[in-house]
């Protein structure tokens, strides 16, 4: 059986079962896991990470619909080569979505408006498209521009 190097963010605001997600998906891309490695259990799994046993369930239910993985009941979870683009579509809007929401909820709590919100976004992903690199530490030290 593979070991699996999973490391979850309980303060992060994106699900558990989403993180493993990710995490399992980033592994199989990086080569850590290659098709044809066994995982641990659905039990075992969530023994390490001590979260419910249901998280870890929905996260291999996911990924094996998506065509991650391949569940052999009393054989074990396989990792199967990485699906095609298309057909990770419907969890990487998944994990957009909840990005966006935790956004927009930080925004808002921290008192922007709508349309401040909206501004900022529209120039930043202006900048990404223009190719400007991103920089997070020289944004939070320097701070955005001003907003409308």
């Amino acid at each position: 059986m593979k070991p699996i190097d999973i490391r979850l963010n309980f303060r992060s605001g994106l699900p558990i079962y989403a993180q493993i997600v990710e995490q399992v998906q980033q592994q199989v891309r990086g080569g850590a896991l290659q098709p044809g490695d066994q995982l641990p259990t659905v039990r075992q799994l969530a023994a390490d990470l001590r979260v419910n046993f249901n998280t870890v369930a929905r996260a291999y239910r996911l990924l094996d619909e998506a065509g991650w993985l391949s569940t052999q009941h009393g054989r074990g979870t396989y990792i199967l080569a990485p699906p095609a683009a298309d057909a990770r579509h419907p969890l990487h809007r998944q994990a957009l979505d909840v990005l966006t929401r935790r956004y927009l909820a930080e925004a808002r709590h921290q008192g922007y408006s709508s349309s401040q919100i909206s501004t900022a976004l529209r120039r930043r992903l202006k900048s990404w498209r223009d190719g400007e690199a991103f920089d997070e530490s020289a944004e939070a030290i320097h701070g955005s521009e001003s907003e409308d």
